[in-house]
């Protein structure tokens, strides 16, 4: 395996810094480039360097790479709620794409071949399959997935262009914490069903379904859920499939079986001990009967399969709520408890941009050297 660091862009958010502790506990050395516009100092292991900065700066990247050898990219910077990229979709593209785009002109530029990308499965849309292969149909249904799935043609287009490696990971809903309860999800406003309906659950307040009319189970939207645990371990399979030399791959990562919302609310009640007060109201515009990925390539590629099921989820979210009752605390004291590792100033006041235009200037040499040659 090729000795150097991962970089760790959004390793700060809830998915990342699950991601960056196990890279850690692998043996890792890594390096985490957050803006901390929805991260958290706090959830960010202290055994890696931390570098505070905005992905799309190619500075900043460009000091990062020259002052570490960098030999692969985890990819979790960026923006993930649908409803918001239908109100902004330009603030989506510019973090979820232009993102992107940042980090492989700096990967091409210093000769760094591997990148781990968290996608979604919002880039099949309402699949009609019972559970959804890598082979499905590419429909996304909103900026957001649309913002994900040109990053992946992009992230494809560098491995034929520039030899740069990817493991892409689609997966849907993502939930849990930390075995040990110190890091977990702490979003401003949260949407996601697990820790809205905990919290409906601790508070007593009354919570809507929508929707139990749909052909699943007990009649309400059956969705796949895996453990922001099992999510990293996938994460780091793929980074380490890579650095041995193992060959690009998109792979979805699920249960396979799914589950209803009507499920979710009666396990959280289960595991609070606290019966959650909801109602059923009217079904969502758009929203499919039942939608699942399935995990079979993930097992034949990377021997990986969750291990922790819906109860661990919630138990894990729950455990980290209650040790955490203000989750990171006051969010504009970020740079109060963490004292942030910086990369050499110097190295930014050098014009960047030029660094990476003369990379692709040579390359429109070339293709108008083929150009004439070919007399096209």
């Amino acid at each position: 395996m090729e000795e150097g660091k991962i970089l760790v862009t959004g390793g700060a958010g809830y998915i990342g810094s699950h991601a960056v502790r196990q890279l850690v506990k692998s043996g890792f050395q890594v390096v985490v480039v957050d803006n901390l516009s929805t991260g958290h100092l706090d959830a960010v292991d202290p055994k890696a360097e931390f570098v505070y900065g905005d992905v799309r700066n190619l500075g900043l990247l460009d000091a990062i790479f020259t002052k570490n050898k960098i030999v692969g990219v985890m990819q979790f910077a960026g923006k993930i709620i649908v409803p918001e990229s239908v109100s902004h979709p330009l603030s989506y593209f510019d973090d979820n794409f232009s993102g992107v785009l940042a980090i492989l002109r700096a990967m091409r530029a210093h000769d760094c071949k591997n990148i781990v990308f968290s996608s979604t499965a919002a880039v099949y849309g309402s699949s009609k399959e019972p559970a959804i292969t890598e082979d499905a149909p590419l429909h996304p249904e909103s900026p957001y997935g649309f913002s994900k799935l040109a990053a992946e043609h992009l992230i494809c287009d560098c491995e034929k262009a520039y030899g740069i490696k990817h493991c892409i990971f689609r997966y849907f809903n993502v939930a849990g914490a930390s075995e040990d309860s110190s890091i977990g999800e702490a979003h401003p406003v949260e949407t996601h069903l697990i820790p809205v309906t905990v919290n409906a659950s601790e508070s007593g307040k009354q919570m809507q379904i929508f929707g139990n009319d749909y052909a699943t189970r007990d009649g309400t939207n059956l969705r796949d859920y895996i453990h922001v645990l099992d999510l990293a371990d996938a994460h780091v399979l793929g980074m380490k499939m890579l650095l041995n030399g193992g060959n690009s791959a998109i792979i979805n990562l699920g249960s396979e079986t799914g589950y209803t919302n009507k499920e979710i609310v009666e396990t959280v009640g289960e595991v609070t001990g606290k019966k959650v007060n909801y109602v059923f109201g009217p079904r969502r515009a758009g929203d499919a009967d039942s939608i699942v990925a399935s995990n079979k390539k993930a097992m034949e590629i990377l021997g990986w399969k969750p291990t922790r099921d819906l109860k661990q989820m919630i138990t894990d979210d729950v455990n980290w709520r209650k040790k955490h009752p203000e989750l990171y605390g006051n969010p504009n004291n970020k740079f109060s408890k963490v004292q942030l590792q910086h990369v050499d100033k110097v190295n930014e006041t050098r014009n960047h941009s030029s660094l990476y235009e003369e990379l692709e200037n040579i390359d429109r040499i070339k293709a108008h050297k083929i150009k004439v040659a070919n007399d096209l």
